[in-house]
């Protein structure tokens, strides 16, 4: 007996793994509902204390929690608040020195009643360290003593026994996102900044700009208007752009020739003309604050095949020049 395509795929959605599984994101879904209905005065008085702060955020957790504030605080430090991560076994054998009373403590624990996390918050109430919990219960050790509750949703932890973390730690690790967002905006924190924070990989190529990577100065091919093209083609073999700007009178660039110009215009009496008769007119330039990625675009899009560089012009004048080769070599995609 054949069966069909849809009677197939109607099976493997009926498989207990997926049932399983969509339980599973459906749980852990509502509970990011709920705590986005809950959310109220106590964020925005969390988001004071580490505003106002003159030190660091130092986030605090045991066992899956640990995890999840590890993500917090590396998260807060790459959005422009500096924090850091202290497990709180290593804070109770002299790691509570790593906390001024400059700074900012946020805790992590679902139960409030971790007892790995008592020194610190000792420590916390004894040098008036504000202490920001992220706690599943409000009337708990911890809930009780911090200065500000961010209180996670009642909902049951979304495996079948209800005992390992999952709905809880998936509340606390959006909580951890909304704050360092929040405090983001507050900030003002810019693409500019943000990359200084992320040189390296794809994110820091595709934060890379053009000043970063144009060639300025005496690298740039330029000849003035009324240029032969003997002496053309001598400064485009110099520059190694495979093309030459074209500068009039006012030092404006107005045309560029390539590769495909002279393609077009090969003949016996090509070194005896002008370059404003071969080059093409009105060329595509670039801004020095554009992204590099907006310059690899415009390189690459259909109209303009075989173009490889571009100028850099800032307020009509022309201050450099930018390759494909410069912006994948910086891994620029």
């Amino acid at each position: 007996m054949t069966i069909s395509k849809e009677a197939v795929a109607a099976r493997l959605d009926e498989t207990p793994d997926l049932v399983a599984a969509r339980k599973v994101l459906k749980t852990e879904a509502d509970a990011l509902m709920r705590l986005l209905e809950d959310l109220d005065g106590e964020f925005v008085k969390a988001l004071d204390f580490i505003f106002k702060a003159k030190g660091r955020v130092v986030v605090s957790g045991m066992g899956k929690s640990g995890h999840i504030g590890n993500k917090i605080a590396a998260t807060l430090a790459s959005t422009g608040t500096p924090a850091q991560f202290v497990h709180p076994a290593e804070a109770s054998h002299g790691d509570l020195g790593m906390i001024t009373k400059n700074d900012v403590v946020l805790c992590l624990s679902n139960s409030g009643g971790t007892k790995e996390l008592s020194d610190i918050i000792a420590y916390t109430r004894r040098f008036n360290i504000p202490l920001i919990a992220i706690v599943g219960k409000a009337d708990s050790t911890l809930g009780r003593r911090a200065d500000a509750v961010l209180l996670l949703p009642d909902v049951p932890e979304a495996c079948p026994m209800g005992l390992a973390p999952t709905t809880s730690t998936t509340a606390a690790l959006a909580l951890g996102d909304a704050l360092a967002v929040a405090l983001l905006c507050r900030r003002g924190f810019d693409a500019e900044q943000f990359r200084v924070f992320h040189p390296g990989g794809k994110l820091g190529g595709s934060l890379i700009k053009v000043e970063d990577l144009m060639h300025s100065g005496d690298a740039m091919p330029l000849v003035e208007e009324s240029t032969l093209m003997s002496e053309a083609l001598i400064e485009i073999s110099a520059k190694s752009f495979g093309c030459v700007g074209i500068m009039n009178a006012d030092q404006e660039l107005v045309g560029i020739i390539t590769d495909g110009d002279l393609r077009r215009h090969m003949g016996a009496d090509l070194l005896k003309k002008s370059v404003s008769d071969v080059m093409t007119r009105n060329p595509q330039t670039i801004s020095p604050t554009a992204l590099a990625g907006e310059a690899l675009a415009k390189m690459n899009s259909t109209g303009f095949n075989g173009i490889t560089c571009l100028f850099v012009v800032d307020r009509g004048r022309t201050v450099g020049i930018i390759s494909v080769h410069d912006c994948l070599r910086s891994g620029v995609m």
